[in-house]
C-alpha cells in the first residue's frame, strides 16, 4: 500500500482558467480520504490528476516514494470507480471483474481466484454469470468496485460512484464501501458533492470551491470548527444559521445586536479572547453563526438561558423524531426566503406551533460561530494566529499587559501609544516575561497553549507543554521573536515584521559549455547543454529534477521566456565569496539574530550575518529549499 502527495498542484487550462489552485496534501497510508463540494470545485479534477487521466500544470504528485506527473495511468498502481459504472453489457459479471486481469495476462487460476474471492467480499457471487442489465443499480455498483480491487492496487479512487442511486441504496453502499476499506486496508479517496457521504465515511474530508481548498479536517472538526462561512455553511444539516450583528465590548462582556431586528444577546468576554479587537468596537459586522439544534424552545432551556430572542414561526417541517421549526427573528419577516434573519431550529418540545406565533428561543452561546463579514473567515479560530494588545513605546520599551520589555536595535522609534499584533508563534520559552499557564490542547498535531499574563490572555503554538510544566497554573519564562511583531499607531504600521521570504527576479535559461573528458586515454573537449536560473546576471545550474518540472508547468518553449521569482528563506540565503552581486544597505540588530538588508537589481533581500560585510557581497541560495514561481499565472512551480 501506499500514501500519496500532493505539493502545489494545479491545473490550468488554456483559456488561463484555474480548475485547481494550489492543492497541498499528504495522505497517509490506509487513510479514506473525501473530497466535497459544489459542483465545478475541482474535487473531480484532482482525482483524474491523481489517476493520470488529466495533466498536472505544476506541482509535484507521489504515490508512495515515486514521483507520477509524468507516469500513464495503467503504471500508477491505482484503480478507479467511475459513477456510470462502465461496465461492458455483453460480458458477465465474471468477465467484467476479470477483463483487467486477463490484460495483464495473469495465469486462468490466479484470475479465478482473485473474481471469487472480490465476489465474496462484495456478496456478488451468485451473480456472477448474470449480465449487467439483469442487475440493480446497486449490484452494478458493486461489480464495478469487484473490477478495482481485483487488481490490489496501492490507491482506489472513486468519482461519485454513489450519485445515480437511490436514497436508500446509497445509504445501503455507503456502509458496504466503508466495510471494503476496512477489510482491503488500502488507500481510499472518494469523490462527493453529498456532505453527508463525507461526514460519515472520511477520516478526513478536504472541503473545496472555485478551484481552492477551503479546509482539510476530520467530519468532527470540520461540523464544530469551520474556516470560514462556507465550510460552515456547506457542512451540516439543515444549513447553519447565520445572522448579520455588530459586537460591543462593555467591561468583562460583549453585547450582540442583531441586524435588522430587535434582538440582542449579552455574552461574556472571556468566550471571545480570540476575536481581534476591531470587532468588538459595536460598528464593525460579522456573520454570527449557530446551528439548528444550538437553538432550543424547551422551556427549561429558556428559564435557564441569558442568550434568549423573540421568534415569529412561519412554517415546519415534521421528520418524526424531530421538528424544523422555521421562523424569523425580524417580526416582519416572513421565515421563508433565506435571510440574515431566518431562523432554523431542531425542536424536540413537541410544542403545537402555529404560523404567526411569536415564540422565545435561547441560544446555546458556548458553541457560537463569528465570520468576518468581508472575507467570511472564521473570527474565532481554533489557532489563533494573533493576540492583539494594547501597547505603548517609551524610552525604547515595549509596554504591554502590565511589563515591558526592552526592543531591539531595529525596531527602535519614538514614543508612542498604540496596538501590538504579537502572532502565536512569535511567544518562546525561557524570556524574562513571567507567565501562568492556563490550559493547553493539542490540535491536529498542534500545540496550544492559553496563558495569563497580569491578567490578559495570551495564545502560543511553538511552546512544548512538557517543557512549559505539567500542571496548570505553573509559571513559565516566555520571550518574543521580536522579528514577528507589527505596532500600529493612528492608523499607520510603526513597526513590520521581517518578511522571511526573499523573491528574486530570474529567467530560466539554457548554457552551451564546453567540457574536457577522457576518451581513450586523450582529453577532449565536449559540448554540453546546462539548464538554471539566471539571477541578476549570475547563473545557477538546476538539477534535473527542477528542470523537468519547470517544463513539465510551462512547456519547453515558454520555460526560456516566462518571468520567474525564486523564493529563498532569510535563513537559505548566505553571504559568499561568488554568487549573485548585491549591495549592503545596512543592519537589522533583533538582539539574539542580526540581518543585513540588501539591494539586489531593485529587490530588497535580507541575509542572516554574525560578523560584518562589506558594501559589495555576493549571495549564495540554498537551492534545496528554493521556490520558484510563475509571476503570470501566480504559479507555484517548485
Amino acid at each position: 500500500m501506499a500514501d500519496v502527495s500532493l505539493k502545489h498542484i494545479y491545473k490550468v487550462y488554456p483559456n488561463g482558467t484555474k480548475a485547481v489552485n494550489d492543492f497541498n496534501m499528504e495522505i497517509a497510508d490506509k487513510e479514506f480520504i473525501v473530497f466535497v463540494g459544489p459542483s465545478g470545485c475541482g474535487k473531480s479534477t484532482t482525482l483524474r490528476m491523481i489517476a493520470g487521466l488529466e495533466d498536472i500544470s505544476a506541482g509535484e504528485l507521489k504515490i508512495g516514494d515515486t514521483i507520477v506527473n509524468d507516469m500513464e495511468p495503467k503504471d500508477r498502481d491505482i484503480a478507479m470507480v467511475f459513477q456510470n459504472y462502465a461496465l461492458y453489457p455483453h460480458m458477465t459479471v465474471y468477465e467484467n471483474i476479470a477483463f483487467g486481469l486477463r490484460l495483464r495476462k495473469l495465469p486462468k487460476d490466479e484470475i479465478h481466484k482473485k473474481v471469487v474471492e472480490a465476489a465474496e467480499i462484495l456478496g456478488i457471487t451468485e451473480y456472477l454469470n448474470k449480465k449487467p442489465k439483469e442487475m440493480s443499480g446497486g449490484q452494478r455498483q458493486r461489480v464495478a468496485l469487484g473490477r478495482a480491487i481485483v487488481r490490489e492496487p496501492k490507491v482506489m479512487l472513486l468519482d461519485e460512484p454513489l450519485s445515480n442511486l437511490d436514497a436508500k441504496l446509497r445509504t445501503q453502499m455507503r456502509a458496504e464501501i466503508s466495510k471494503l476499506h476496512s477489510k482491503l486496508n488500502t488507500t481510499f479517496i472518494y469523490v462527493t458533492h453529498d456532505q453527508v457521504e463525507a461526514m460519515t465515511m472520511g477520516t478526513r474530508i478536504v472541503v473545496m470551491k472555485d478551484g481552492f481548498v477551503q479546509q482539510i479536517d476530520t467530519p468532527k472538526n470540520l461540523y464544530n470548527y469551520p474556516a470560514n462561512k462556507f465550510v460552515a455553511g456547506f457542512i451540516g444539516t439543515p444549513q447553519m444559521n447565520f445572522f448579520e450583528a455588530t459586537l460591543n465590548k462593555e467591561g468583562e462582556n460583549v453585547i450582540i445586536k442583531f441586524e435588522y431586528s430587535n434582538a440582542q444577546i449579552t455574552v461574556p468576554y472571556s468566550m471571545l479572547y480570540k476575536a481581534k479587537p476591531a470587532y468588538l468596537d459595536g460598528k464593525t459586522k460579522v456573520y454570527i453563526g449557530l446551528r439548528a439544534e444550538d437553538i432550543s424552545l424547551l422551556p427549561e432551556d429558556i428559564k435557564n438561558s441569558k442568550a434568549v430572542v423573540k421568534v415569529k414561526v412561519s412554517h415546519k417541517e415534521e421528520l418524526g423524531s424531530e421538528t424544523l421549526v422555521y421562523g424569523d427573528i425580524n417580526m416582519d419577516g416572513d421565515g421563508y426566503a433565506e435571510s440574515s434573519t431566518r431562523v432554523i431550529i431542531k425542536d424536540y418540545s413537541g410544542r403545537d406551533l402555529k404560523s404567526g406565533d411569536i415564540i422565545d428561543a435561547s441560544l446555546n452561546i458556548e458553541n457560537i460561530h463569528l465570520f468576518d463579514y468581508e472575507n467570511e473567515q472564521c473570527v474565532l479560530p481554533r489557532i489563533p494566529e494573533y493576540n492583539y494588545l494594547d501597547c505603548e513605546i517609551k524610552n525604547g520599551k515595549l509596554c504591554f499587559a502590565g511589563c515591558e520589555i526592552d526592543l531591539p536595535e531595529a525596531l527602535k522609534c519614538n514614543d508612542l501609544k498604540g496596538d501590538l499584533l504579537l502572532p502565536t508563534d512569535a511567544l518562546t520559552l525561557n524570556g524574562n516575561l513571567k507567565a501562568e499557564v492556563v490550559s493547553h490542547e493539542s490540535i491536529n498535531g498542534i500545540n496550544l497553549l492559553a496563558l495569563n499574563m497580569n491578567g490578559h490572555r495570551f495564545y502560543a503554538v511553538n511552546l512544548q507543554y512538557s517543557e512549559a510544566g505539567k500542571t496548570l497554573n505553573s509559571s513559565i519564562n516566555i520571550g518574543i521573536d521580536f522579528k514577528k511583531i507589527t505596532v500600529i499607531s493612528d492608523g499607520k504600521t510603526v513597526i513590520a515584521p521581517l518578511s522571511e521570504l526573499n523573491k528574486l527576479n530570474c529567467k530560466f535559461v539554457k548554457r552551451k559549455e564546453y567540457e574536457e573528458v577522457n576518451v581513450n586515454g586523450k582529453i577532449k573537449r565536449k559540448k554540453a547543454i546546462r539548464f538554471g536560473f539566471d539571477v541578476a546576471g549570475k547563473f545557477f545550474q538546476a538539477s534535473e529534477d527542477m528542470s523537468q518540472k519547470i517544463f513539465a508547468a510551462l512547456g519547453i518553449k515558454k520555460a526560456f521566456t516566462t518571468p520567474l521569482n525564486l523564493e529563498c528563506g532569510i535563513y537559505d540565503l548566505a553571504i559568499s565569496d561568488s554568487g549573485i552581486p548585491a549591495k549592503a544597505e545596512g543592519y537589522l540588530d533583533f538582539g539574539s539574530e542580526r540581518f543585513l538588508k540588501c539591494d539586489v537589481d531593485g529587490s530588497e533581500v535580507y541575509v542572516k550575518i554574525d560578523g560584518e560585510a562589506s558594501d559589495n557581497i555576493y549571495l549564495q541560495p540554498n537551492f534545496e529549499n528554493v521556490g520558484v514561481l510563475d509571476i503570470e499565472r501566480e504559479i507555484k512551480i517548485i
